[in-house]
């Protein structure tokens, strides 16, 4: 029998919204029929002029993509107004957060993150054995993070804002307060894979790159997943210090993003109508979901991301409405996992949020 790494005990595999493909199988539903509101994916799809450039680089897929990644980073450089050596590419952002975990952690080591957050940080820690520590609460509260991270010094701090899976988000001077108050050998990593969503609703949550390139412990991490439409092209960054940066490349595989991908990211780095085009669409359809949650008696969380948390009480079992509403084709996510009794339903476009308000209405009552 093959002995695998004792580490692997003690690890959950990361839990993926279900994919359209699945319904299909299981239920029989057509696919056109299939509303997936599961995976935060932009619901307006791909801007154009991205399309139109991915399908005339499908011509080189037989080459690799430039590994300097030159076009992309100069485009982020001045998209963030930082130098080409303060970013590193992955293939998402979470990619980058595995560099960082084989970087900095090991079996004498430990992470501090919030109650519920994103679940990527706490199975890359685990991969490299270190310890991870929970606040109480799913907020990032200055309180609790010091009160943990006096206690157990832990060797990378995560800060998710907005925070993934519940939606709320961390102002920028709560977030500094975090990173003026640990040592600078405690590396913190800001996760800003929803800060357009943020960044539009109110500026006081909004942080830039630049907000946190004075300091040496800190990496902002962004994505090209959520606002921009390329949750299939697998492409994020991180904007650091050039050393940190300079440490983090020794884990970067080769080619680490396709062809594809590059060119897809090089030119939806240069678009702004269409992200503007998405958040005006979200703004717009979140005031529906709100709205739903008020005249029916449910609570959510105020989100500053493209997706609502319901908060059920005793009346109500995530587990049992996202089932059924799985059944009847629409998909959502079911937070039981994260221990709360709680859906994440991703804003779509008005025709989805039609749907998915029939169902989920004919479901609760």
């Amino acid at each position: 029998m093959i002995r695998f790494n004792k580490t692997l005990q003690n690890i959950k595999t990361y839990e993926a919204g279900k994919p359209i493909e699945l319904v299909v199988r299981e239920f029989g539903i057509a696919p056109e029929n299939v509303v997936k509101l599961a995976s935060n994916e932009n619901p307006i799809g791909t801007s154009p002029a991205v399309v139109k450039v991915i399908k005339a680089n499908a011509i080189k897929a037989h080459l690799y993509p430039d590994d300097s990644m030159f076009e992309l980073k100069e485009a982020l450089s001045t998209k963030f107004d930082v130098e080409d050596n303060n970013i590193i590419i992955g293939a998402g952002s979470d990619q980058v957060l595995e560099f960082i975990a084989r970087a900095v952690l090991d079996e004498k080591s430990s992470v501090l993150m919030s109650a519920v957050t994103f679940a990527m940080y706490e199975i890359y820690a685990k991969q490299m054995g270190a310890k991870v520590i929970h606040t109480a609460s799913f907020q990032h509260k200055y309180d609790e993070f010091m009160e943990a991270y006096h206690m157990h010094k832990p060797k990378i701090i995560y800060i998710c804002t907005p925070n993934n899976p519940t939606g709320d988000a961390t102002s920028k001077e709560e977030v500094l307060k975090i990173i003026n108050a640990v040592s600078s050998k405690t590396l913190v990593v800001v996760d800003g894979a929803y800060m357009e969503y943020a960044a539009a609703k109110d500026a006081e949550y909004a942080i830039e790159p630049n907000d946190l390139l004075k300091y040496e412990n800190v990496i902002y991490l962004g994505t090209f997943s959520k606002a921009y439409g390329l949750g299939g092209m697998r492409v994020g960054y991180g904007i650091a210090q050039a050393g940190l940066i300079k440490e983090l490349s020794k884990m970067r595989p080769p080619f680490n993003i396709s062809t594809l991908s590059l060119a897809a990211a090089i030119a939806a780095s240069k678009e702004v109508g269409f992200v503007e085009e998405s958040i005006i669409l979200h703004e717009e359809q979140i005031k529906r979901y709100e709205a739903f949650a008020d005249e029916n008696g449910l609570a959510y969380i105020e989100s500053y991301t493209n997706f609502i948390t319901y908060l059920f009480d005793e009346k109500l079992d995530a587990t049992e409405v996202s089932n059924v509403l799985l059944q009847r084709g629409v998909i959502i996510r079911n937070l039981t996992s994260y221990g709360m009794n709680a859906v994440r339903i991703t804003i779509g476009t008005k025709k989805q949020n039609d749907t998915f308000f029939k169902h989920f209405k004919e479901v609760i009552y």
